[in-house]
């Protein structure tokens, strides 16, 4: 799969997802498997940026892979200056968010909002991609909601005004994450245009992505929540596509390298204070594919010092094994 120039390592993507898709973890899913990351969303409104947080995500230029960074807003000017600025700062591809189904998001007319309004989705497609000299990729969902699933339309727009590939969301903005998501609109949307699409939406194991490659004839998978506590489920997926046999599971010395290694990375890159407080969730997620992991939880989460947090987990892995 190639994106503009860029030729992908394989065909099983990263999804960004806000709060999560930062840079420690895009670097670890890459190291087991992902052909790409693709950047939690950054906001096109520029009086946000000085927080400390935008100012991390605007530092692509030290990462390993291809560095794609999505943005998000509704002003046509506004996303095409983000996009200019993550550019200089070292994005390789920009990624326009038009899937978000958060409230705070859509009432911007930002998101999924805009696949309410075609003509928008249109002018800001057309600004990115003349603001750029690099390629501009879209995420979407197949719609508002059941009765205007517009997908269709909104892809064909998309590839008229230069858009490279196209990321699909099985599920419309009304759907937000309940229920399973559905194939068919990624079907039709792949039979027409021509760029390369993207599913996305339920996908959590081997056997499932390759049912919805086969059953969309999509040029690749994207992989969102079954990543999180489980970054080699690209691993898995990759050799299970190639070979058709299940790659053995990671051991418990294996997680345990994994884990420490990406608490430490969290540490480093956000400070003690920040670095402790995201180390949480992610901990909490590698311990739901562990035994004894939920009681191990709880205290976990009260431990405030990036040591004792290791040392924490040091002792856990030790009465594992």
């Amino acid at each position: 799969m190639k994106i503009g120039s860029y030729q992908l390592n394989n065909n099983v993507i990263l999804a960004p997802m806000a709060g999560i898709t930062d840079q420690p973890f895009r670097q670890l899913c890459c190291q087991l498997g992902a052909g790409m990351a693709v950047s939690e969303m950054m906001s096109s409104n520029p009086k946000v940026w000085n927080s400390g947080k935008s100012k991390l995500r605007l530092e692509h230029s030290d990462e390993a892979g291809i560095r794609s960074v999505q943005i998000a807003g509704s002003d046509p000017d506004e996303m095409a200056f983000a996009a200019k600025v993550n550019a200089e700062h070292g994005a390789q591809i920009i990624d326009i968010n038009m899937g978000c189904p958060a409230k705070k998001v859509n009432k911007k007319l930002a998101g999924s909002a805009l696949l309410k309004v075609p003509e928008q989705v249109e002018q800001i497609v057309k600004s990115v991609v003349a603001a750029v000299a690099i390629p501009v990729t879209l995420k979407i969902r197949t719609g508002w909601c059941e009765n205007t699933r517009n997908g269709i339309e909104i892809a064909k727009i998309a590839e008229a005004n230069g858009i490279q590939a196209l990321a699909v969301h099985g599920r419309t903005r009304c759907d937000f994450y309940k229920g399973n998501a559905e194939y068919d609109t990624i079907k039709a949307i792949k039979s027409a245009v021509n760029i390369p699409v993207i599913a996305n939406g339920d996908v959590n194991s081997p056997e499932k992505a390759k049912q919805v490659l086969e059953y969309t004839n999509a040029d690749a998978i994207m992989i969102g929540r079954a990543a999180q506590g489980r970054p080699w489920i690209f691993r898995e997926i990759n050799h299970f596509l190639k070979t058709g046999e299940h790659l053995a599971p990671p051991t418990v010395a294996e997680i345990r390298a994994i884990l420490m290694a990406h608490v430490q990375e969290l540490h480093k890159f956000y400070g003690e204070f920040m670095g402790v407080r995201i180390a949480r969730k992610h901990v909490s997620w590698y311990m739901q594919t562990l035994d004894q992991g939920k009681q191990f939880r709880s205290i976990f989460n009260g431990l405030e010092q990036p040591l004792e947090q290791l040392e924490s987990l040091n002792i856990f892995f030790d009465k594992l094994t």
